[in-house]
């Protein structure tokens, strides 16, 4: 049974750090956008789409790197209260995760509906770019998904071990000092 958690553990830490590379991909493809669309204003071009291109890659970012930044610690917590909960921090944190576990999948249900409803319409942006709306929609519903799988992993940390496996934040830190 320990090897089959340790290879799970593995294979779970290895799913947010991709997916927090991804999320890179998605910033350095903003940053050429932008590079982009400067080189072509001042050479009076115009490049078509590509503020929406931005705004699907910002999306793609965010959404691709949330659970990852989840496991480091990066999002805003409870901190704070969980610390003043003393010895029912851990019922604190299931409560928190468990919260979260809800809206995340519920999160992914409707983005995953949306994503298949813009496919079979065959709906596409409504700037220059004309994208299909379904390929933008599915790396948000990736994202979520992950989120998700990430909640529940540490709701299930928490309930099974009594620890996440969300790294200390700065609250933590500093009360530990």
């Amino acid at each position: 049974m320990g090897q089959i958690t340790r290879t799970l553990r593995r294979g779970l830490d290895a799913l947010y750090l991709t997916g927090g590379y991804v999320s890179a991909l998605f910033l350095l493809a903003i940053l050429s956008l932008i590079v982009l669309q400067m080189a072509a204003r001042w050479t009076g071009m115009v490049v078509p789409g590509a503020a929406d291109y931005a705004g699907y890659c910002m999306a793609g970012a965010s959404f691709m790197g949330f659970a990852y930044a989840l496991n480091e610690g990066a999002h805003i917590r409870v901190a704070l209260m969980l610390q003043f909960m003393g010895r029912y921090r851990r019922w604190g944190e299931v409560w928190c995760f468990g919260v979260g576990t809800v809206a995340t999948v519920w999160l992914f249900w409707y983005a995953q509906k949306g994503a298949r409803t813009s496919f079979r319409f065959g709906d596409i942006s409504q700037g220059q770019d004309a994208t299909p709306l379904w390929i933008p929609q599915s790396v948000m519903v990736v994202g979520a998904a992950l989120l998700a799988i990430c909640f529940i992993d540490n709701l299930v940390r928490v309930l099974f071990t009594g620890t996440s496996g969300v790294k200390a934040d700065i609250s933590d830190h500093a009360q530990s000092e």
